[in-house]
């Protein structure tokens, strides 16, 4: 979903993330001891810099929220842009896809798959509910998903 920064006609994608400009904005932010060290963290097993971090959980911010996709009742479930550009949910700032939670609680507990996936329980938990919420939108990627697997014949 590309927009476009009438001041600067400039386009970014803010669905993939991608700024597509030669001039970055400086912008002075101010958080709060506990968050600063929690996005170190997160940036630090992202294997990216607290900078690309914050600039990459602004842009799915900032996507999310012009696409309209989001469910309130699911603050840590986004949509991400998969590699056939087809949107997915997935648990915020992970990658993991709903979908992928879903299928592992056919055979795992919440708190194997939270183990499994380095996830915590209450986040799996989120993911499962989010299908309650939307199963014939997670049951057809799921569909999808499988009709593309080579049959075993």
């Amino acid at each position: 979903m590309k927009t476009l920064d009438h001041k600067n006609d400039m386009t970014y994608d803010v669905v993939c993330n991608i700024i597509n400009e030669v001039v970055m904005t400086r912008y002075a932010l101010n958080l709060p001891n506990a968050l600063k060290r929690d996005a170190e963290r997160l940036a630090k097993e992202q294997g990216v810099s607290l900078n690309q971090f914050i600039l990459w959980s602004v842009a799915e911010k900032v996507g999310a929220l012009l696409q309209g996709l989001d469910d309130s009742n699911f603050p840590n479930v986004t949509y991400r842009r998969g590699a056939s550009g087809a949107l997915s949910p997935v648990l915020r700032g992970t990658g993991i896809r709903v979908q992928t939670i879903v299928i592992a609680s056919e055979n795992m507990s919440p708190t194997e798959i939270a183990e499994d996936y380095d996830l915590t329980v209450a986040q799996v938990q989120e993911a499962l509910n989010f299908y309650k919420a939307h199963r014939a939108e997670i049951d057809a990627y799921i569909q999808a998903e499988a009709a593309l697997e080579p049959k075993n014949e």
